[in-house]
């Protein structure tokens, strides 16, 4: 038996690889998304162990999700006790920031779509393992207020040479910076994610972020070996009030878990596609090994005659499956290589630059691709070997071996599951309050799964309807076309399915991004009622400055900034929205459920949906970078429309008592009446000359930028389920071939009465569209179903208006058309190229 089906596959080696496709696709996206989630891993690894020092004294509650929260410093005088303490061998403060962005030569900052841009003092301080943090390939280290450095992946994208002078824009007290390239740098232990890194002298960094305080904003204790604990311990005692000193390689462990548990939406992200596309891939497979049962079931019979056990011939396709998931699975683990590439560029476009680190290629990602991939072919192979195993010798010997219909107690079956996933779908969504997600994804993988299996049924019509207009434009051959589809409902059913899909998860995306926008569009257009607003695309913050500028513009009226930060708020972390209390009312009336609508450094308005438990004259202790504050709640309110915001809102003076960086968000402008918009929107745009990550913006251009985050994710997510809809092409193409293998003497006859090649070509294509579009109408149907209840369960958080992209539908039916000729073009080409006579005289 072994031998019988090692020969069946080597006279069938097409079949083999077309039925491996699948698994190459999916397994190799699953390689994919492993090799760049470990790549990804060891690139902050390498950043997280080479940022710290053997003992750190840094601002309390710090890390890696707050970093430039908060601008607490050390002054100097408060390092000299830590330098005498027993086992320190030197001390070093060290000045940092964020958001100092390097302009390139073609006018637009380096990096700012994701990745921060951190200025740093020089220093030669050791890391905890002995290193220098950066290492210099050109020139040298800043040493003036009119020198800098800057890591070379930065220069090099921003065209600069040494002795060239560098723009840079801040977030801060100086919004415009420059200076003289003096050296570039690597980091020591690897690439830097896409960050973008400059370095001043320390006397330079303190003015520029500091206000030329002779301070820090944290240190670094270099120890003796072994002694960094004790030394913390001892430092403990001795640094100021809001700070602390622990051991680096306790920073180091707490930042990694920090960043392994923020990076586990990447991986989840990356795995539920490949998930997708492995289900998808399961549906080919089911129906190519069910083909080629029916096909052999002649072969397979002589068999049982001879002698074979039902458990042999099992036995024999489970074989089959086995190698088919094997030679998938090797293909697939080179595929995933590539794809790891493809993913990496495609994250570096947003920002994740990864390209200083190579691919990180871990036995772990062998053992997933073949324990996916095998076990992914086998599951899957598992019901057609059944099926063969259970052919009486007598039955499989004759003509034809078609399958029977639908048994009664199957389709119950099937009819339950689909209102099980209905039910679970249902209770995901407005019933269930912890892990929705889950029950979610449970729920549409049922409901799939129910519709796929209840397709013949359901599909049924679709065939139908397709069949009346193939008879009217086609004649004899749309006809027959139409019923080589009717005639085998569940194969052309299956083979739809795995189309159906990619397309469901296409079009419920589609209906919730456009959902999504037409509600940032009411929003805006309902609570927009400035003339200009100042932002930045990607939320970047920026200086100050911009705003008291903007104030002096002859024809403004007003300016009001919103300002954003995290903090601490009963051992959780919050976010805050910070206003100018004087001229907010302008931006939004705020609406008060209770309290007064009463706004100074020691108030807080707390949202409504953060009022339990708390009550008028409350306090609560905001904490940031190690400062507290202590406000009074003196009102609550709901959601602000403009901000979108329904947490705390406190003032820019009470933000700025926590230490928060002063920098704002957005600032609105408002214009005199009668003001000559032109005149005063050129003064405006002159305010922000040279920086770059600043635009101005009208309601229609702030609603096209909101809009513009919401495509991008959109585009990402479309080319990742591409692959989904890959391999229902290759199933479309690979259902067609056997099926015209099965068909040879039908051909052959059709052909000797007249049928032309054209003709035939034609008769194939139409049954490739039908199988598109059945699998293309049920998937759009199901997908706008599901994203209609989505929307309706998300409408308390924000998307409220329901749109469905109808044109973009229509553009998806029309692809799907489109897909199916494709599929049919191999299938139509190899079937006309038949010998008539050979094909009249197979058996």
């Amino acid at each position: 038996m072994l031998r019988s089906t090692l020969k069946s596959l080597a006279a069938r080696k097409l079949r083999l690889v077309m039925s491996a496709m699948a698994i190459v696709l999916g397994v190799g996206f699953v390689t994919g998304s492993l090799i760049f989630t470990d790549t990804l891993g060891r690139t902050f690894d390498g950043i997280v162990e080479g940022t710290v020092g053997d003992v750190v004294v840094q601002a309390e509650g710090a890390d890696f999700e707050s970093t430039g929260d908060s601008s607490a410093v050390i002054p100097a005088e408060d390092l000299a006790p830590l330098e005498d303490l027993d086992g320190v061998e030197r001390v070093d403060g060290n000045v940092d920031a964020m958001g100092v962005f390097v302009v390139g030569e073609n006018g637009n900052v380096v990096g700012g779509q994701g990745a921060p841009a951190m200025a740093f003092n020089h220093t030669d301080a050791p890391n905890q393992l002995g290193k220098e943090v950066v290492e210099y390939d050109q020139g040298r280290a800043p040493t003036g207020e009119d020198e800098v450095a800057v890591d070379s992946l930065t220069a090099e994208r921003a065209g600069l040479a040494l002795g060239d002078t560098v723009q840079m824009v801040t977030a801060g007290e100086y919004p415009q910076l420059e200076a003289e390239l003096v050296g570039t740098f690597e980091f020591g232990e690897g690439g830097m994610a896409g960050a973008s890194i400059t370095l001043f002298d320390t006397a330079t960094a303190q003015k520029y972020f500091l206000g030329g305080e002779d301070a820090y904003t944290s240190a670094w204790l270099t120890t003796q070996d072994g002694a960094e604990q004790e030394v913390a311990d001892a430092a403990a005692g001795l640094v100021p009030d809001g700070f602390e000193a622990r051991t680096g390689k306790a920073i180091a462990d707490e930042t990694a878990d920090q960043i392994e548990e923020g990076l586990s939406f990447i991986t989840t992200f990356l795995l539920v596609f490949a998930g997708v596309a492995l289900f998808v891939g399961s549906f080919l497979i089911i129906n190519t090994f069910s083909i080629l049962v029916a096909q052999r079931g002649r072969e397979l019979a002589m068999l049982r005659a001879i002698g074979a056990s039902r458990r042999q011939v099992t036995m024999s396709v489970l074989v089959e499956a086995l190698v088919v998931g094997i030679v998938g699975s090797t293909l697939g683990l080179a595929l995933g290589v590539l794809l790891a590439m493809a993913i990496q560029a495609l994250f570096g476009t947003l920002g994740l630059d990864l390209s200083g680190t190579g691919l990180v290629f871990t036995p772990r990602t062998v053992i997933a691709a073949y324990a996916v991939g095998v076990l992914v072919t086998l599951l899957a192979a598992y019901i057609p070997a059944r099926r063969a195993g259970q052919v009486a010798p007598v039955e499989a010997m004759r003509e034809s071996s078609g399958t029977s219909g639908g048994h009664p107690i199957r389709r119950a079956l099937e009819v339950a599951l689909l209102v099980v996933g209905v039910a679970v779908f249902l209770a995901g969504l407005f019933v269930v309050e912890d892990n929705q997600v889950w029950w979610f994804g449970a729920g549409l993988v049922l409901t799939l799964l129910g519709t796929a299996f209840l397709s013949p049924i359901v599909g049924l019509p679709v065939i139908r309807g397709l069949g009346w207009l193939y008879r009217k434009v086609f004649g004899s051959v749309g006809r027959m076309a139409e019923e080589n589809a009717v005639r085998a409902p569940g194969r052309t059913a299956a083979t739809a399915s795995a189309l159906m899909i990619g397309m469901t998860l296409v079009a419920l995306m589609g209906v919730l991004s456009s959902s999504a926008s037409a509600s940032i569009d009411k929003q805006i257009e309902d609570s927009f009622t400035a003339d200009y607003i100042y932002s930045n695309a990607i939320g970047q913050p920026f200086s100050p400055k911009v705003a008291e500028q903007a104030a002096d513009v002859d024809g403004v009226r007003a300016v009001s900034p919103v300002r954003f930060a995290a903090v601490e708020l009963d051992g959780e972390r919050q976010f805050v929205q910070a206003v100018d209390p004087q001229t907010f009312g302008e931006v939004e009336d705020i609406e008060i459920t209770e309290g007064e609508n009463t706004l100074d450094p020691s108030s807080v308005l707390v949202g409504s949906s953060q009022q339990e438990g708390r009550s008028i004259g409350d306090t609560l202790t905001l904490t940031s970078g190690g400062q507290s504050t202590d406000l009074t709640i003196t009102g609550f309110y709901d959601e602000i429309a403009a901000t979108q915001n329904d947490q705390l809102l406190v003032s820019i003076d009470a933000l700025e008592s926590l230490g928060a960086q002063a920098a704002d968000n957005w600032v609105f402008v408002f214009l005199d009446e009668g003001a000559d918009q032109e005149a005063v929107k050129a003064d405006l745009e002159s305010v922000i000359e040279g920086q770059p990550l600043v635009t101005l913006k009208d309601q229609q251009s702030y609603s096209d930028e909101q809009r513009a985050s919401i495509n991008q994710l959109l585009y990402l997510i479309y080319a990742l389920l591409g692959l989904a809809i890959v391999i229902a092409i290759l199933g479309i193409v690979n259902t067609l071939g056997l099926s015209v293998m099965e068909r040879t003497r039908e051909i052959g006859l059709l052909r000797a009465v007249g049928l032309s090649r054209g003709q035939l070509r034609r008769m194939i294509r139409l049954e490739s569209i039908t199988i598109a579009l059945l699998g293309a109408v049920l998937g759009i149907g199901l997908g706008v179903v599901g994203g209609v209840a989505i929307q309706r369960a998300l409408e308390e958080d924000g998307i409220t208006v329901l749109s469905i992209p109808w044109l973009q539908l229509l553009v998806f039916l029309v692809l799907a058309a489109v897909i199916g000729v494709l599929a049919a073009l191999w299938p139509a080409f190899r079937a006309s190229r038949m010998d008539v006579l050979q094909a009249i005289s197979t058996e």
